[in-house]
């Protein structure tokens, strides 16, 4: 009886590990995280990104609309937003250096209330932020944004 409890618990987590390795863990790994924590990356994310993106990933209010500032509110990260519509590089790129200083390397001029956190967070606490960010969209929406993952790399 003993060894069947122990043969079940190992059947669960080898159950468990491949669950968790669907869309969003195979990009993270693809974008150079190796292994992600999601749970880590949902406590990064209440830290450094809930008070402007929501508790609920859901955005500030009117963020499609410039503010007086002219800087566009922060988008929401749940489906409803745009965040999967960008492949990992983009999304870890944007979220290490920030919306201005990101667009400034590609020539671009965009004031962005974006900031960057380097200095806050390592590359892998970055990638577990986005896996986490990832793993709370439908299956539908993940597959799609890991493909324009794959293609943007594909094109590299």
């Amino acid at each position: 009886m003993r060894y069947l409890v122990i043969i079940f618990a190992v059947a669960v987590a080898a159950g468990g590990a491949w669950f968790w390795s669907g869309p969003e863990q195979l990009s993270a790994r693809a974008a150079g995280s190796g292994t992600v924590d999601i749970v880590q990356g949902g406590q990064i994310y209440v830290e450094y990104c809930a008070a402007c993106h929501g508790a609920n990933l859901e955005g500030q209010e009117n963020w499609r609309s410039p503010g007086a500032d002219g800087r566009l509110p922060a988008p929401p990260h749940d489906e409803t937003g745009h965040t999967w519509h960008h492949s990992d590089n983009l999304l870890f790129d944007y979220t290490k250096l920030g919306g201005t200083a990101l667009m400034e390397q590609k020539g671009v001029e965009f004031d962005s209330g974006m900031p960057g956190f380097a200095e806050q967070l390592t590359d892998a606490e970055i990638h577990d932020v986005l896996a986490y960010i990832k793993s709370t969209w439908p299956e539908r929406i993940q597959k799609i944004q890991a493909e324009r993952t794959k293609a943007e790399e594909q094109q590299d």
